[in-house]
């Protein structure tokens, strides 16, 4: 429950939702825990004067716990995360969310389709939810990136996008604020795309000159949409730069250079990024690692090279929920990155010698002798189902 209150009444074990009024020049608007009487210190001495908690994310405070140094930035300390919950806890509530987002993003098709209005706070309240779901345990949904049905690639490609926005916005120490809207980007940026002909949209033959104009009207069809309701305009300029380019040459503006948001760069990175490892109806999806070599050769004539190099470090060499294939045959599903970034923690799960599934058993390659990741795989490569795969191991968890 949301409730206000004074400064005075901050005490360590609140969260703040969102501070209502200060005085003083600088501007403190980060969410977070109050894990000391030092935080709360200092918001006073910055000069907040309300604020509103939320009362159902109250937690406790060790009293051994070290007070952070009072003159630290405020504005940075506040957002702090929570502790990181199993993945095998996640991963039941992750799936239901990535089912939720599918539901609304086919709604949000069907009411541009219709050119009818939608509720704003459905679409948004669900992004929150979603960057919650990564401060609990981002490698739940990350693995749900990788599960995908050839025939939802619309539904699924947007939702992913989010996912991906909301952990590379927190490796990037955005405040929960950015991360919720870079979010809420990701989820709306493709909107558009229900109004390109289905022949053009999934067409398996590269598109002519002709259908590849029709093609890019599908960012200024969801801006006009978008334009139209009560989204925010920091988020429409977000989503109207998707498939803008450094040098110029993108559209549908040809805006160059920095005058792209630094929130537009990420999003074309992991719109970019989402679309080459995708699987299509006429195409298996590529690895991880290819597409980094892709984005790393458009950078930085297309794509921010800084931003680029950032996105490949938060997603890891072997990304969660990708497939590896081990030195003794068998496949694993990587579940958590570890310091190493070639031996992160798989669960493997099929035999290539003997091609059957196994049993699935986890294992920590960082202190693992005998086995190490001998190259990233694909399951077209090996005619498996990693869907039915994922669902068992979602029951089981």
């Amino acid at each position: 429950m949301l409730k206000k209150i004074t400064i005075k009444d901050l005490k360590p074990g609140m969260f703040v939702h969102q501070i209502l009024e200060q005085k003083g020049q600088l501007s403190v608007k980060s969410q977070g825990r109050v894990t000391s009487q030092a935080i709360a210190d200092a918001l006073k001495k910055k000069g907040v004067l309300t604020l509103v908690v939320d009362t159902d994310k109250a937690f406790s405070v060790s009293s051994g716990e070290p007070e952070p140094n009072k003159e630290a930035p405020v504005s940075k300390k506040v957002a702090e995360k929570a502790p990181k919950a199993s993945l095998e806890s996640e991963l039941t509530r992750a799936t239901k969310l990535h089912v939720q987002g599918k539901r609304i993003q086919k709604q949000l098709l069907s009411s541009v389709k219709k050119a009818q209005p939608f509720d704003s706070s459905i679409p948004k309240e669900f992004s929150a939810k979603l960057v919650s779901s990564v401060d609990r345990n981002p490698d739940a949904l990350l693995c749900l990136t990788k599960i995908r049905e050839k025939d939802d690639y619309l539904l699924e490609h947007s939702l992913n996008v989010a996912i991906l926005l909301a952990n590379f916005g927190r490796h990037l120490g955005m405040s929960e604020s950015e991360v919720q809207d870079l979010s809420y980007s990701g989820f709306l940026h493709d909107l558009g795309k229900i109004q390109i002909p289905d022949e053009i949209l999934h067409k398996p033959d590269r598109l002519t000159d002709d259908e590849m104009d029709i093609m890019k009207g599908h960012v200024k069809h969801g801006i006009d949409y978008l334009n139209e309701t009560d989204l925010d305009k920091t988020l429409i300029r977000t989503i109207s730069e998707h498939h803008e380019r450094l040098d110029g040459l993108g559209y549908p503006m040809g805006t160059k250079g920095e005058n792209i948001s630094r929130e537009g760069r990420m999003l074309a990175i992991a719109d970019m990024y989402d679309a080459l490892t995708a699987d299509r109806v006429y195409k298996s999806g590529m690895s991880s690692q290819k597409a980094f070599s892709i984005l790393l050769s458009d950078a930085p004539s297309r794509l921010d090279l800084p931003l680029v190099q950032q996105f490949i470090k938060c997603m890891g060499i072997y990304p969660v929920g990708s497939l590896v294939l081990l030195s003794n045959e068998r496949l694993a599903m990587v579940i958590e990155q570890t310091d190493s970034p070639l031996a992160p923690k798989v669960k493997v799960f099929y035999s290539v010698r003997n091609a059957h599934f196994l049993e699935p058993k986890d294992i920590d390659l960082a202190s693992e002798k005998n086995v190490k990741v001998s190259k990233a795989a694909i399951a077209s490569d090996y005619k498996i189902d990693v869907n039915a795969f994922f669902e068992r191991l979602v029951s089981i968890g």
